[in-house]
């Protein structure tokens, strides 16, 4: 039982560590068009992953203060736990609105916060330690509005 202890605190260490990176990250707005801060991780996997954004669709009309979200990832899963440990074929994904990152998900439906107006959704299959893969995998941006 020591052991299974040991082993949830050094991943919830580990997870806290890396929430604290991501809202560093996000402090600077770190999105699709942006780099993220430099940090030495050793060469980055390539995945063959494949995200995409099922809903809401492009040049749709969203109307509320909240919009479901629906994704479908081939060539990979979603794991739940974060590790340093990582495998191509396995991750996360993260949620972009207007190129700020807002969600860090390991489902592939969720609902999100929306304000009213122009919405540039996007999504990035990331590695199970929350870095990205080499070369990236993100969705086609989904644009869409929001009346409230």
């Amino acid at each position: 039982m020591t052991h299974r202890r040991s082993r949830l605190a050094r991943q919830r260490f580990l997870a806290v560590a890396m929430l604290g990176w991501l809202i560093a990250a996000c402090g600077q707005q770190a999105g699709p068009t942006q780099a993220l801060p430099s940090v030495s991780l050793g060469p980055r996997p390539a995945s063959p992953a494949k995200v995409e954004i099922v809903q809401p669709a492009a040049n749709s009309t969203v109307t509320g203060t909240s919009v479901h979200i629906v994704l479908k990832l081939t060539g990979a899963t979603i794991v739940q736990a974060t590790t340093t440990a990582i495998k191509p074929d396995e991750g996360h994904v993260h949620l972009y609105v207007n190129n700020v990152l807002v969600s860090m998900n390991y489902g592939l439906e969720q609902d999100i916060t929306v304000q009213p107006g122009t919405i540039d959704l996007k999504a990035e299959f990331v590695a199970a330690d929350h870095y990205p893969f080499n070369p990236r995998v993100w969705s086609s941006d989904v644009i869409f509005t929001v009346h409230q």
